[in-house]
């Protein structure tokens, strides 16, 4: 029996019940679960076998909702809220004491956002609490951007994943953290920085992989298949001098001359950027899938979301 569903009102019943229930936004498929509920998030934590020092988001429906996790809101942080809101950027700002220590990793600050998502908007907007959503998938595996996904890693452990089709960002949300007026940005994703300092002016870019992660998504290895994945300088010359290997090829927009047993995904043959990024957790998905000896990628542009690609990259391949 399959446990993908759009039934909005029984997700909404089970997370009162205080049950996760897997749910979609723009940017990949998130475990939720009643922030005010600890051992409903504690659930979270041991589906995915995340540790605990490793802080979650908090997934709100408006801006009225930030009063009630957080204080101390910076000008350039209303900035963002207004320009970004809903949408894949994730804001760190002072917590406010009724939200647990659980969530934060005991830190004094609370990540949020409101995603930009019709399902889990409404979700959200039926029930009485914000819901804490890190990716659905067990720690370190690649995030998932269908329903389908969730389902394949956790079909014994969740009552329900929420119908929300294919993930439209495909990569996780930005993350800015505020230290008086100056923004920071503690994780690369799917709104790039150039785009938020067209708003706020320059930003200090803090995302260096770390052990003792600020903010979600810091850590030094994530987002990795179960297959061997490298970086190459050169896909072709790679591709030639392992004939034999079957090789599963992410490229950007350029095709290559491959063996029968091998597999190449081109992310975006026009070039953009975006589409790229948007495909590429679905692409390690599905080449995951096939028993392949390694799977290859390249370094992308570094710039505008080609830098949040690479990133994900450099996690990935560690």
């Amino acid at each position: 029996m399959s446990i993908i569903s759009s039934d909005i009102t029984k997700a909404k019943e089970l997370l009162e019940a205080g049950e996760v229930v897997a749910i979609p936004t723009e940017t990949v498929y998130g475990l939720a679960a009643n922030i005010f509920n600890e051992s409903a998030v504690k659930k979270i934590f041991d589906i995915k076998q995340r540790p605990l020092f490793n802080p979650l988001i908090v997934h709100i429906h408006d801006l009225t909702q930030l009063q009630k996790v957080a204080i101390e809101i910076p000008e350039k942080a209303k900035k963002l809220a207004d320009k970004f809101w809903p949408g894949p950027l994730t804001l760190v700002l002072k917590k406010r004491d009724t939200v647990p220590d659980l969530i934060t990793a005991g830190k004094d600050t609370v990540a949020v956002r409101i995603p930009n998502h019709s399902v889990s908007l409404n979700l959200l907007k039926h029930l009485d609490f914000p819901l804490a959503a890190p990716s659905a998938n067990p720690f370190n595996a690649i995030s998932p951007t269908s329903a389908e996904h969730v389902a394949h890693y956790f079909s014994d452990q969740l009552k329900m994943v929420l119908q929300g089709g294919t993930c439209t960002r495909g990569l996780e949300s930005s993350i800015v953290a505020f230290d008086g007026d100056e923004a920071i940005l503690l994780r690369l994703g799917s709104i790039s920085a150039e785009e938020i300092e067209s708003e706020v002016g320059k930003l200090s870019i803090m995302n260096k992989a770390t052990n003792k992660p600020t903010a979600p998504g810091m850590l030094s290895k994530h987002y990795s298949p179960a297959t061997p994945f490298i970086k190459v300088e050169n896909i072709q010359s790679f591709i030639n001098d392992h004939p034999k290997k079957k090789i599963g090829i992410i490229s950007f927009n350029e095709g290559f001359k491959i063996n029968a047993h091998s597999t190449q995904i081109i992310l975006s043959p026009s070039g953009d950027l975006r589409e790229a990024a948007s495909k590429l957790y679905s692409s390690m998905h599905q080449l995951d899938l096939l028993d392949l000896d390694l799977i290859i990628t390249e370094s992308f542009p570094d710039r505008d979301l080609g830098r949040s690609i690479n990133d994900r990259i450099s996690r990935a391949t560690k």
